[in-house]
């Protein structure tokens, strides 16, 4: 007698993964039954090697694209590369390779890891962002923008480093505020650049948050928040003279608390407001200088940073408070930003802990204007008072309540010249230019004559030229190729110039979702019957960290798009899932600071530093290769299959949550696909086989262990159909369901009729396919299923089946467990009353005694309280 086959993914894994792709499994049926379904994982950038963050989001989407397939539906489960960006342009500088080929070989490189997982993808539908074919929409988009109106150029602040004579990206300046490079102290300066109008469409981006249901609501309140809507009042303060004489010129400031104005006690500005250099008395000019200089270098979260020291710098001169009319000096200071509101602040210490924290450090005065309702005024000892109350010391507006104040200061300021009501956004008009080489070229040109022009659209694509050196000092390597630069205009055919700034990568990541639609259009990026078929995006996956960047510019996007005709829908993704990310065990010696493999420990449960043998701190943090945690998904696919890390990465955690690497965890999956192996093999040894297809079941003709099995499985059905529900997936759960099902079927099977057996395997099968693919298609073959099993109807639940003669009731006694019994699964209170008041149970802690009172509820428990 041979011996049965094992289970060896190395085996079988390759060559189902070849089949399917010859027999164009996963190929996007255009039309045809079933309704279009859009499972989409947010595409990523081609460093060249997949790692354990990348596994979990694609095997998630990859469950959902297979589930929905099998549930009749027509999917599109695409793949791409996000393949602009700073890394490829590094490695030219540093090891002189050409930045195209050196993507194109990590992009080569990631598919094939990605397609030694068993995903779903329709290859056919690839797209890269840095191929001439994409990137030519991405100008005849940007074009579609400046037509709008919706793209503009405008001074903005950039990070030069003196020394290479070059603009650094904000990820090129270390902590201290230094060139990666060069190592010289970064200077900010002013740049002519290109912006998209991100904020005509603020409303519309904050309104339309509501209609996303199927987002989490922490991405949604990011969001909101980013865009930051708020209501105030625009106050206009005259600048004076030395002679306290008005100047005609105003400095206007936001503020959300008009209520609080006959509180200022300063007005400050931003170091980078455009007026400071003009405010400034000569006497003060060293010092503002100085303190603009140690502005520029510092990030803006360092100087909203609530920790910080507030600091600043008197400019010498004043301004008029429009309301009190009392004379207030006008400061410079770090925590004001110019992109905020209009770059200036009144100071009101009293009432916000900022300006209180200022005004004590440069002695202030701190004036109380608002009082909470019924109470004295505020002592100050811990900081200022910022809730709402009642006004004092406002002279005609004493005694109103904080809302009605700022309706009535606001009405004031109108009537009387010095303000209004305004409605203001912490959302800025998103920056797009960048003054590197590997990007998207931005297709304008500029003549002396006819000022910005936009190159044609039969001109596109705006290639980037191949013959470029790259050095990492100077302007950028376009703006110092001679014969790119300089063209002639499609208007006068005069000698212009092009463009050098190539554009942000959120540019081509914010519609690539759209060209997946219709990947080979060469006639429009995608064509409208395309698109509207297939989007809104059924379900996005992706990190929490793209919570707002991306998923707002791509909505931005999906909105001008559709104002230009081009589509038919408001909002691009209708479910989003932002997976929890992949922890790996971290080594870490606390008086070095250095981390250690966790190769290097030679004893996990004393670890300690190899070198200098001193106890190590343990903990979970995010893979990375600084902190030696990483684990090589092609190690583990090497050891272990595919299936078995697929599995893993569901069972281990919910999608939603971080999830802990464990080598036993994943032995324990490996485990159970080995038991699955084994069951299957046993059935194979019987001679029992799915061609024979599905005999009916007679439901009086069952022993009981068959209808416990028949329970099994159809309640593993629906438990795992609710565990895959659109929008509410727990992979986790499901796993854990399908392990039970393997457990009855070990119990019950053998002892089974055909019928039973065949309809236990054949739904085990079915329900293993999304998760273990490889393993479940293996299966079903040599069961002798028709097809494939990817190509099977997602299994039905009988509801009969899952009815019980009799069901477990609990017995407790003055509200503690002491045991249980079978009762009918139809009995009434009464009946489960008496058969718990005669149980051993009852007679065991009762001893005789007749209960106070009997506490049921039905198929549950019976609560006896003596």
């Amino acid at each position: 007698m041979s011996e049965p086959a094992r289970y060896r993914p190395q085996a079988i894994e390759q060559p189902w993964q070849r089949r399917w792709q010859e027999e164009e499994r996963h190929h996007t049926p255009e039309s045809g039954e079933g309704e279009p379904y859009y499972a989409l994982s947010m595409f990523p950038y081609p460093s060249g090697n997949l790692h354990m963050g990348h596994v979990r989001n694609y095997v998630i989407t990859d469950v959902i694209a297979r589930v929905q397939r099998m549930r009749g539906r027509r999917v599109l489960h695409p793949m791409g590369w996000d393949a602009f960006g700073l890394p490829a342009e590094n490695a030219a500088i540093e090891r002189g390779v050409d930045p195209g080929a050196w993507t194109d070989r990590n992009i080569a490189a990631m598919r094939s890891q990605l397609q030694r997982l068993g995903l779903s993808i329709d290859w056919k539908r690839e797209v890269a962002t840095c191929h001439a074919d994409y990137y030519r929409w991405t100008q005849w988009l940007f074009l579609q923008f400046l037509e709008a109106g919706l793209a503009y150029r405008r001074e903005a602040t950039v990070n030069w480093d003196p020394v290479d004579q070059t603009v650094l990206a904000n990820e090129q300046v270390d902590g201290e505020g230094r060139s990666w490079r060069s190592g010289a102290l970064v200077e900010k300066r002013q740049l002519r650049q290109w912006f998209l109008k991100i904020t005509a469409y603020a409303d519309q981006l904050l309104d339309d948050l509501d209609q996303l249901q199927g987002w989490p609501e922490r991405v949604r309140t990011m969001q909101a928040n980013w865009i930051g809507r708020s209501s105030g009042a625009e106050l206009r303060f005259p600048v004076l003279t030395a002679a306290g004489e008005p100047t005609g010129e105003t400095i206007p400031v936001f503020t959300t608390r008009a209520d609080t104005i006959h509180g200022a006690s300063y007005v400050v500005l931003a170091p980078e407001h455009p007026r400071v250099a003009a405010l400034t008395t000569p006497e003060h000019q060293v010092s503002v200088e100085a303190f603009c200089d140690l502005v520029s270098r510092q990030s803006e979260q360092e100087r909203i940073a609530e920790d910080r020291p507030k600091r600043g710098v008197p400019l010498g001169t004043s301004v008029r408070n429009p309301a009190s009319g009392e004379v207030l000096p006008l400061w410079i200071a770090d925590y004001v930003l110019a992109e905020y509101g209009t770059g200036a602040v009144m100071g009101v210490p009293a009432h916000d802990q900022r300006d209180f924290v200022f005004a004590r450090q440069y002695e202030l005065p701190v004036r109380q204007v608002i009082i909470p309702e019924g109470s004295d005024e505020h002592a100050f000892e811990g900081g200022a008072w910022t809730e709402p109350g009642v006004l004092i010391h406002s002279g005609p507006f004493d005694g109103l309540t904080s809302a009605a104040a700022r309706k009535a200061i606001a009405a004031a300021a109108a009537e009387q010249g010095w303000g209004e009501e305004r409605i203001q956004y912490r959302l800025r008009d998103w920056l797009i230019s960048r003054q590197r080489y590997w990007g998207c070229p931005i297709p304008v040109i500029h003549c002396d004559a006819c000022g910005v022009v936009p190159v044609p659209a039969e001109q596109l694509p705006v290639e980037l030229p191949r013959d470029v050196a790259f050095s990492g000092k100077g302007a950028s390597p376009l703006a110092q190729l001679e014969s790119w630069v300089n063209v002639t205009c499609p208007c006068c055919g005069k000698q212009a110039r092009r463009e050098t700034d190539t554009m942000d990568t959120f540019m081509c990541s914010s519609w690539y979702f759209l060209r997946y639609s219709d990947p080979t259009s060469t006639t429009l990026p995608f064509g409208r019957a395309a698109v509207d078929s297939w989007l809104p995006v059924n379900q996005y996956v992706g990190g929490i960290e793209h919570a707002i960047l991306h998923l707002l510019y791509a909505r931005f996007f999906t909105k001008v798009l559709r104002d230009r005709n081009l589509l038919g829908f408001d909002e691009p993704f209708s479910r989003l899932l932002t997976q929890g990310m992949v922890q790996g065990i971290t080594y870490k010696n606390p008086h070095t600071g250095r981390y250690i493999a966790p190769t290097e420990v030679s004893d996990p449960c004393d670890p300690r530093d190899p070198v200098t043998g001193e106890v190590l701190e343990v903990f979970y943090e995010k893979m990375s290769k600084s902190k030696h945690n990483g684990v090589d998904p092609a190690v583990v696919i090497d050891r272990y299959g595919a299936d078995t890390a697929r599995m893993f990465i569901l069972f281990k955690a919910p999608p939603e949550k971080d999830l802990e690497w464990d080598d036993a965890d994943v032995e324990g999956q490996f485990r159970f696909l080995q038991r699955l192996w084994r069951l299957v093999e046993g059935v194979l040894a019987q001679g029992i086989s799915l061609a024979a297809g599905s005999p009916a079941i007679d439901p009086a003709a069952l022993s009981e262990g068959e209808r416990e099995l028949r329970r099994a499985v159809h309640g593993a059905i629906t438990a795992i159909d609710d565990d895959l529900s659109d929008g509410h997936y727990q992979f986790n759960t499901a796993v854990s369901e399908l392990m039970k099902l393997s457990n009855a079927m070990a119990a019950h099977l053998e002892a089974a009729s055909q019928p039973v057996a065949l309809e236990a395997l054949r739904t085990l099968l079915l329900l293993l396919a999304p998760f273990a693919p490889h393993l479940a298609e293996e299966l079903w073959h040599r069961l002798s299923g028709g097809g494939s099993v990817h190509g099977q109807r997602w299994p039905v639940a009988d509801a009969t089946a899952l009815v019980q003669d009799t069901v477990p009731l609990v017995i407790q006694v003055k509200g503690k467990v002491r045991g249980q019994l079978d009762v009918p699964a139809d009995a009434d209170r009464a009946t489960l009353e008496k058969l718990a008041l005669a149980s051993e149970v009852a007679a065991r802690w009762l001893e005789g005694r007749a209960p106070s009172r009997v506490i049921v509820v039905p198929g549950k428990l019976v609560n006896l309280v003596p």
